[in-house]
């Protein structure tokens, strides 16, 4: 299980600005960043906005535009590498995650451009009574019987080290308690990271096993332009011997602008040819 909140993203405006840094080409730039400025309109209540794919809430009511123009710049940076989509490490995102220490440790090995504030088990592990509830058992199946047997034996026995402790303060029973902490057990961070790092988790994990990193991949696409710049992949170039067979049967690549026609378009076009030579 795990478990997102209190989500903020923040510094769209100087991260676009930095990406127009190399050639000076600020004036260029066809983005919106403020309430103000705001390309949709809307009234003083805000009644409006809440139809706008760019409204998120009346704490942050106007989701940054990005224009035509910083999008394609943007996605051709991102397109070209790392290196060149630098701009993303200026795009900030601040959560609460709540996950399971078998999963943070997955997590921590992204330690460059991440910063994570925990909820201390060293300080509150014994501040509150330990039940099935404070651990991660979802997805677990039924194993039988035994299982549970057995969990319910660590849970107990915890809580007995933790009273002990409690009553006592002798520490041999707090670190025998630590020692004895079950993975599953749930801990909250609050973390800081930059959409670079997002989507490199994005593409590392959205297939993992553990499906705590499927659910933080989701979060990652509901993000303002998430599919635009965390998941976004560069489009693939058709072979040429596909492109000489598709030009023979006269079906078009490229529309009236120029631009290669999304993959899913053409294979409608394809599919519609052989349907009408039957």
């Amino acid at each position: 299980m795990l478990l997102v909140e209190k989500v903020k993203v923040f510094n769209f405006e100087g991260a676009m600005r930095g990406l127009r840094n190399p050639k000076d080409s600020w004036h260029l730039s066809d983005s919106k960043f403020d309430v103000d400025a705001c390309v949709h309109p809307h009234g003083d209540d805000m009644e409006d906005c809440h139809g706008c794919p760019y409204f998120d809430g009346v704490e942050n009511p106007c989701i940054p535009y990005i224009g035509p123009k910083d999008m394609k710049l943007a996605q051709l940076m991102i397109g070209a590498g790392t290196d060149e989509a630098k701009f993303l490490r200026q795009i900030f995102i601040s959560m609460d995650i709540t996950a399971p220490l078998y999963w943070w440790k997955e997590f921590d090995t992204y330690k460059v451009g991440t910063v994570a504030n925990s909820c201390s088990t060293m300080h509150k592990l014994d501040a509150y009574p330990i039940t099935r509830e404070m651990f991660s058992w979802d997805n677990v199946g039924d194993p039988g019987e035994e299982f549970w047997a057995t969990v319910d034996a660590i849970i107990a026995e915890c809580e007995r080290l933790r009273v002990k402790f409690k009553e006592t303060g002798d520490k041999t029973y707090w670190r025998a308690l630590v020692q004895m902490l079950p993975n599953s057990w749930m801990q909250k961070r609050t973390v800081t990271l930059n959409y670079q790092v997002a989507r490199a988790q994005y593409f590392a994990r959205r297939y993992h096993k553990l499906t705590e990193w499927h659910t933080l991949c989701d979060v990652y696409m509901a993000l303002p332009y998430g599919h635009e710049f965390i998941g976004y992949t560069k489009p693939k170039k058709m072979d040429g011997i596909l492109l000489t067979i598709l030009r023979k049967l006269g079906i078009a690549t490229h529309d009236e602008s120029n631009n290669e026609k999304p993959y899913d378009e053409i294979v409608e076009d394809i599919i519609v040819y052989f349907e009408n030579k039957e």
